[in-house]
């Protein structure tokens, strides 16, 4: 089945590369990480609970230590940052902005928690 959620072939091929490679040792890596993501995705759209994942998806288990595991080493940054970088470009722009700008007063007011 697929979800609204689900990546396109593009976006997969944007982001596959992002994603670290399957252990040297060991057992073979035996699902598909694109699932995976799709998994994450869908769940982050519908605000469910990791157990109450389709059964189409990986094993919720499986799904939620790939989460945990790319949060853990950043995945999830990496692939931020490169697709803000591809909206840039896309949008005719410069992959890194030249520019950023800082709002003092709000800077203030988050160091002074608010008040």
């Amino acid at each position: 089945m697929t979800y609204p959620t689900d990546l396109t072939d593009a976006e997969w091929q944007r982001i596959q590369p992002l994603l670290p490679p399957a252990k040297p040792i060991g057992k073979p890596r035996q699902v598909d990480l694109r699932s995976v993501l799709d998994a994450i995705f869908y769940r982050a759209d519908n605000g469910i609970k990791w157990r109450a994942l389709p059964l189409d998806f990986p094993p919720w288990q499986t799904v939620y230590s790939y989460y945990r595991l790319w949060v853990k080493l950043e995945v999830w940054q990496q692939i931020n940052d490169a697709l803000v970088e591809q909206v840039r470009i896309d949008a005719g722009r410069k992959a890194q902005p030249s520019l950023g700008i800082c709002d003092s007063q709000s800077v203030k007011l988050a160091q002074k928690g608010g008040h």
